[in-house]
């Protein structure tokens, strides 16, 4: 947490310290559940290949090699903010970089996707992975990226960090990456649970220093991707990803107190995970991201006032027009009610969308939500 590390981009010099003031604190606000004048919104990939800058900016390049330049990615994160009001913006980045910085390989294959030449086979593969990872050596290149970008932000909005969640990680690293079945990983979950569990926490132990690292470079939030958690079933969630997912928030959120920073929201987005919304609600977390095939009102029902929540229109309706666009907005905001929401996708927004249609997903959130505060 005591880390400075100074960032030099065309002769500029900036350290995490003495950021811009932020002017738009919507986002934060409502991540703690308190009044807003209208519901922010940002999009999950919002700085991604729907937009012909990104694409122009990222042609002929490795994709880890964009994550290792902190200049790239601070132009990446910002590339949706000149075109969109977005009350948020989230450094760009990957979740497999944690992985990598724990000594596997990850390759992103082109019409393929992330992949690991050599994923772990079995419990005896764990001793391939450095057992006390360096996170600050290994992961500095992000923690620079979000120094970086936070200035070059300058106070417009908030900038969230993120991690993927220890399940969703180590499903990758034995999958070797995408599955539509997660066999391969699910596999340990019953022939190998002690072995599970090892890995699990050790990716737990990575990613709480990894995320402590993230604010002291400058995050002022901070989002937890479990991307994987419909292929578990409830009794497999409860013994393998929950507990997880409730260490990382408690041990953040309790270091960060201790250093007088637990002003720091966190976001916890379990896809398919409608069935552990209860225990979601209560794991320290203080926002749950839901993705499409939640209902509003269930939800709000469901979580008790507990926590605010964030999404969840389904990215798919991005396709429609955009007056259709509109009506679908206005139904989710009614259905959320306006505190302690912040509007957003239930995924991430694909490839081949129009971003003129997420420009109206962003304007219909705000024009809405206005007249309803009203």
């Amino acid at each position: 947490m005591d880390r400075v590390d100074i960032v030099i981009m065309n002769n500029d010099t900036f350290c995490p310290k003495d950021f811009p003031e932020l002017k738009n604190d919507t986002f934060l606000r409502a991540a703690r559940g308190e009044e807003t004048p209208y519901v922010p919104v940002w999009c999950m990939r919002q700085a991604g290949r729907y937009l012909p800058e990104f694409r122009e900016s990222r042609a002929g390049k490795d994709f880890f090699e964009t994550c290792r330049s902190p200049e790239a990615c601070c132009e990446l994160t910002l590339q949706p903010l000149r075109r969109f009001p977005f009350d948020a913006a989230i450094i760009f980045s990957d979740i497999l970089v944690v992985p990598q910085a724990m000594g596997m390989d990850v390759e992103m294959v082109a019409g393929k996707g992330p992949t690991f030449p050599d994923p772990l086979k079995d419990p005896d593969d764990l001793q391939r992975l450095r057992p006390k990872v360096d996170v600050a050596a290994e992961l500095g290149y992000v923690f620079n990226a979000i120094t970086l970008t936070r200035h070059k932000l300058e106070g417009k909005v908030p900038l969230i960090g993120f991690s993927g969640a220890p399940w969703t990680l180590m499903s990758y690293m034995i999958e070797g990456g995408g599955s539509q079945t997660h066999s391969k990983a699910k596999r340990w979950l019953y022939a190998h649970p002690e072995a599970s569990h090892k890995l699990l926490s050790q990716l737990t132990d990575v990613i709480v220093e990894y995320l402590l690292g993230q604010v002291a470079a400058g995050a002022q939030a901070l989002q937890v991707f479990e991307s994987h958690t419909g292929c578990l079933g409830p009794v497999e969630f409860k013994e393998f990803s929950l507990p997880y997912l409730r260490d990382i928030a408690r041990r953040v959120k309790d270091r960060l107190k201790e250093s007088s920073q637990d002003n720091v929201p966190m976001i916890v987005f379990a896809k398919d995970g409608h069935y552990g919304l209860e225990d979601l609600s209560q794991s320290h977390y203080d926002v749950v991201g839901l993705d499409w095939t939640i209902d509003p009102r269930s939800a709000r029902e469901r979580t008790g006032g507990k926590v605010s929540l964030q999404g969840n229109m389904d990215p798919c309706a991005l396709y429609a027009p955009k007056e259709m666009i509109g009506e679908i907005v206005k139904k989710m905001l009614e259905g959320f009610g306006l505190r302690g929401y912040i509007a957003n996708l239930g995924h991430g927004v694909y490839p081949d969308m129009d971003p003129e249609h997420v420009g109206a997903f962003v304007e219909a959130v705000h024009t809405h939500s206005r007249k309803l505060c009203k």
